[in-house]
């Protein structure tokens, strides 16, 4: 059975970061240990309430995607057996499936996002605007509709509490420059482009997908952090897809729909979910690491 851990507690090793999901310990040899726990953020803003195995999903799916996508680009996996890490009197079932080694990298300041799809905030500034990051779309679409070719669209890291904020690929360079702007770009859209193909032939449909990548001493680019998972992507069932509506998705978008639904101004505190919404969370997050990577954590 899935196991649930909102925060983890591992005596004698460094935490280096806690996130929204993630927390992060020093390891010798230049290593962390990444732990996903069952937290849930919605809107950048961290939940009350925990969703049962969530954590162990996100590793899981993150895992089978790093494997596929190791053609493309090298990621931060050590492959080291976590239970060989962590401290004693630890229980290593709790953090077998959800936690991993990984290198430690320079993470690059910027979240990198690709969409093929015109749904949440590109939506937003593409009405306000008929731009998306500076790039300029055709006029005329609608919300959920394919775009002529996917496109590279980053934002700000923000803080926990705070919101990501979509910047031009221009911000980019200046912010890291030409080179690693460029290499972060094709990467994005080359595992975007893998993915979207891969899940099309499993009746899924990837809309959007945010990246993190990392830099190691020779300055060597890396995806880090987690990959494709439904925290950092949409996935809509392809037999549910319309334009002109959001179509229904295998993520976090059945808490989102609720907070919106009862009147959150989306700052903290969170309100606490309902126990009906979070197994419903929870049962969205399963369906779509089965569809896509046939993996069960029953």
């Amino acid at each position: 059975m899935p196991t649930t851990l909102s925060q983890s507690d591992l005596p004698g090793l460094e935490l280096v970061h806690r996130g929204k999901v993630r927390d992060v310990y020093a390891l010798p040899g230049n290593r962390l240990l990444m732990v996903a726990t069952d937290r849930l953020s919605a809107f950048d803003v961290v939940l009350p309430d925990p969703i049962p195995g969530k954590g162990e999903m996100l590793t899981q799916i993150s895992n089978f995607w790093f494997a596929r996508t190791a053609h493309i680009i090298p990621n931060h996996l050590t492959g080291e057996d976590v239970a060989s890490v962590l401290p004693a009197g630890v229980d290593t079932a709790l953090y077998a499936k959800r936690a991993v080694v990984t290198k430690r990298l320079k993470p690059v300041p910027v979240e990198a996002i690709a969409r093929g799809y015109l749904i949440g905030s590109g939506w937003k500034d593409y009405q306000a605007t008929g731009a998306l990051c500076g790039i300029t779309l055709p006029p005329g679409l609608q919300q959920a509709q394919k775009l002529p070719e996917p496109i590279f669209t980053p934002s700000t890291k923000a803080a926990v509490g705070d919101h990501d904020e979509n910047v031009s690929f221009d911000a980019v360079v200046a912010a890291v420059g030409e080179d690693l702007a460029n290499a972060v770009r094709e990467a994005t859209l080359a595992i975007y482009a893998f993915a979207a193909a891969f899940a099309a032939e499993r009746g899924i449909i990837v809309a959007d997908t945010k990246l993190e990548f990392g830099t190691d001493e020779n300055g060597v680019l890396y995806v880090m952090d987690e990959m494709l998972t439904p925290d950092s992507s949409r996935f809509w069932p392809a037999d549910e897809y319309k334009v002109g509506i959001s179509p229904p998705s295998y993520d976090k978008q059945f808490v989102r729909d609720y907070l919106v639904d009862i009147g959150w101004n989306k700052s903290p505190p969170a309100p606490k979910v309902p126990e009906n919404v979070i197994a419903g969370t929870a049962a969205k997050y399963a369906e779509a690491l089965d569809k896509l990577a046939g993996i069960r954590l029953d």
